[in-house]
């Protein structure tokens, strides 16, 4: 639909003033162009803005760069006066450390394997007669030795069968006393012809069944007597009771499975621990010399030593899903301080290092390349030394080279040391020794078979293996 108003105009444009004079017209003025340039050459020279704007870029540009480079020369040169300065200051700064002597001395070698105690005996106590249970005489728990009666059953039932057989005994007793006196006359009348030969050969034969009657029963009078004896039910070893099976007024039967009560052996007991198969050679060749290995048991933690035995015997064949071999050892345990399925760290002895350098294995520093220690020189500064350690057991440490004996080795504050640093020594706290501690703990201050920073523990092996 189409709108009849009118459209809008373009205002009226406003025309220049005519000039009315001589006067030249404004712009600018011509000069004399150099042959060969005309107009178009000269506005090409001109400078634009855009040209202008790049130009000032560039100069912002390389200014930075110039600034960039001024500054990171001069935190270079701060950085290598302030570390010219650190390093002046800490050789001029003395550093605490605790310091230890390397000795020389005798080293064992232990092997290390998680054992179980087993008891030498077990035995399930059960009773040999059916009955009523009258009184169980132990306590839960109780040591008790040999022969000791532990129960009673009802005696009564093999009390009547005993006088059953007395009886019966003495009713055949009398019967082959008649028989013998017959036998007697049977012979006279014979000699006489007074009777036939046959019967007196059947008066022998009754005189001997008699015999063998009288035979069974006094079979059945000793039964009575065993099953009297079963009846009092005694301890068939020395050794520890556990927890009782069946309470008194119970009927018990000779074929029960569970039994009345279970005694362990605990003195002596065994021990049965595993070690690798590569390390069983030096063990037989031990033991082919007739000498008896000691064997210690310590706790799983490997703080406390329990108890010392012998070595008892090797088996007979390796466990090839596992490469280890069992070993059976025997102990005491007069302290009681070993458990029939008690989990042990068993740590034998094979071999004793003589006569070589022993240091702390504290001391020992580890860096990708080698193994090292920290050397105090007689003008008290400290170099860093590259030991070749032969063997690490528990804070004791025997090394081959690197090291003399009487050299002190810093064994604390090694965190802060440098090449020719200089140190001052104060009283060492523990020295690498060679026994037990004495509050019980494993040989040389620490944890057997430890090496290494930390105390890790190491099992008694060489370096390197």
């Amino acid at each position: 639909m189409k709108s009849d108003a009118p459209l809008p105009q373009d205002p009226p444009r406003a025309e220049p003033p005519k000039p009315t004079g001589p006067e030249k017209p404004a712009g600018p003025e011509k000069r004399d162009l150099p042959s060969g340039r005309g107009p178009a050459d000269s506005a090409a020279d001109a400078p634009t803005p855009g040209r202008s704007r790049r130009r000032w870029l560039w100069i912002a540009a390389i200014l930075a760069v110039a600034l960039g480079v001024f500054l990171y020369s001069r935190s270079g040169q701060k950085q290598k006066q302030a570390a010219a300065a650190a390093k002046t200051s800490a050789a001029n700064r003395v550093v605490p450390v605790v310091a230890v002597p390397a000795r020389t001395g005798d080293l064992p070698v232990y092997l290390t394997g998680l054992g179980t105690v087993a008891a030498v005996n077990t035995v399930t106590v059960r009773s040999r007669v059916d009955g009523q249970l009258l009184r169980v005489l132990f306590r839960e728990g109780q040591l008790v030795h040999k022969d000791e009666l532990l129960a009673e059953i009802d005696p009564r039932p093999f009390q009547v069968q005993k006088l059953q057989a007395e009886g019966q005994r003495a009713k055949d007793e009398a019967t082959l006393a008649n028989a013998r006196v017959d036998l007697q006359r049977y012979q006279t009348l014979v000699s006489q012809d007074a009777i036939p030969r046959q019967q007196l050969d059947t008066q022998v034969a009754t005189v001997r069944q008699l015999e063998a009657t009288l035979k069974s029963d006094q079979g059945l009078i000793e039964s009575a007597n065993l099953n009297l004896t079963y009846s009092r039910i005694t301890a068939p070893i020395t050794g520890t009771v556990g927890l009782k099976l069946v309470d008194p007024g119970n009927i018990v039967h000779a074929g029960d499975a569970s039994g009345i009560v279970v005694i362990t052996q605990l003195q002596p007991i065994s021990i049965v621990f595993t070690i690798p198969a590569d390390q069983l050679p030096p063990v037989q060749q031990e033991l082919k010399t007739g000498r008896k290995l000691p064997v210690e048991a310590w706790d799983r933690e490997l703080k406390n030593q329990l108890a010392t035995g012998t070595l008892l015997a090797i088996d007979n064949q390796i466990d090839q899903a596992t490469g280890t071999v069992r070993i059976k050892a025997l102990f005491d345990n007069e302290n009681s301080a070993l458990f029939s399925n008690q989990f042990v760290n068993a740590r034998l002895l094979v071999n004793t290092l003589r006569g070589v350098v022993l240091i702390p294995t504290a001391a020992l520093q580890r860096s990708p390349q080698s193994t090292f220690v920290w050397a105090m020189k007689p003008d008290s500064t400290v170099e860093m030394r590259t030991v070749d350690v032969q063997l690490t057991e528990g804070e004791v440490t025997a090394v081959r080279s690197g090291v003399a004996a009487g050299e002190p080795i810093v064994t604390d504050g090694v965190d802060k040391l440098q090449p020719g640093a200089k140190v001052a020594a104060g009283g060492a706290r523990s020295g690498p020794g060679g026994g037990a501690s004495r509050n019980g703990g494993p040989p040389n201050g620490g944890a057997p078979g430890a090496g290494g920073r930390g105390g890790k523990p190491a099992r008694g092996r060489k370096a390197g293996s």
